[in-house]
């Protein structure tokens, strides 16, 4: 099963099992969902429900994992169960939210699970029936489970890696943030040593969906020639790099590595060299 659906073809799907999220996110984002969303989907939480907000981002970042099992009660309350088959959309391009949920429900075990292509902005051109206000639905059995399944790598494992030169590490933000030009959400400008920079948004055409599985094999094979195969994705707080994440596994690449803390504690953390290119 491909990771990305069209408009098109989330019209054709069987309705039975089928669970859609809606990932937005932004200022009344709840208020926004009520108003208009695909008709059916379930509205999803980035900082209540895929997240676990601590004190201090030096540690872990701005958006920590949850810890699995409060992942899990949180499916069964939106009725997701083994057997669903989960579209996921945001108004990013499934650059922001969509794609964390994408990884997420994969690292938790869930085999059927897709995002979808240009996002609500798509889905409202292609002429995919919305709704409004609350969506019925009943809860699922928890699923138990006692760890991720997918990679995630860790400050010290991304430093050692970087060190030993064993990993290529890509941070998937804007190429302004990564040179250390300005930094709109994070404390201190720059990049992480040693990582080099391929913007998420290089994922996309003109129109905001996903390139083709071949061109983006072509365009990341030519990138990454000469460095080595293992890959760690990062971005500011590892949301958006589930969106390049996601991008490598459309292309048939082994699905990599997710540096969870990110921009957001790498900066923060005490004694961690920061680099620039201006």
């Amino acid at each position: 099963m491909s990771p990305i659906i069209s408009p098109s073809e989330l019209k054709r799907l069987p309705t039975e099992n089928l669970v859609l999220l809606d990932a937005r996110v932004g200022k009344d984002v709840y208020r926004n969902y009520l108003d208009k969303h695909i008709k059916g989907a379930r509205f999803i939480d980035l900082d209540k429900d895929l997240a676990e907000i601590g004190e201090n981002a030096a540690f872990g970042g701005r958006h920590p994992l949850p810890a699995i099992k409060k992942f899990a009660q949180k499916l069964s309350e939106l009725g997701i169960s083994e057997k669903s088959h989960i579209v996921i959309y945001d108004d990013k391009n499934g650059a922001n939210a969509a794609a964390r949920v994408w990884w997420m429900l994969k690292a938790f075990g869930l085999e059927k699970v897709q995002v979808l292509d240009g996002g609500f902005q798509n889905a409202e051109k292609q002429n995919v029936e919305f709704s409004s206000g609350e969506e019925a639905f009943e809860k699922s059995d928890l699923i138990k489970h006692e760890n991720w399944l997918l990679s995630i790598s860790t400050l010290e494992e991304v430093e050692n890696e970087l060190i030993n030169g064993n990993s290529t590490v890509i941070d998937v933000r804007d190429a302004y943030r990564y040179k250390g030009e300005s930094e709109p959400i994070d404390l201190v400008a720059g990049h992480i040593p040693g990582a080099i920079n391929i913007p998420f948004s290089e994922n996309l055409d003109e129109n905001g969906n996903f390139l083709a599985p071949e061109i983006l094999r072509e365009k990341y094979v030519k990138l990454l020639e000469g460095k080595p195969e293992n890959l760690i994705i990062h971005c500011g707080s590892g949301v958006t790099a589930c969106h390049t994440i996601l991008a490598l596994h459309h292309a048939g690449f082994r699905i990599p590595s997710l540096y969870v803390g990110s921009w957001s504690e790498w900066s923060r953390r005490e004694g961690k060299e920061i680099a620039k290119e201006i």
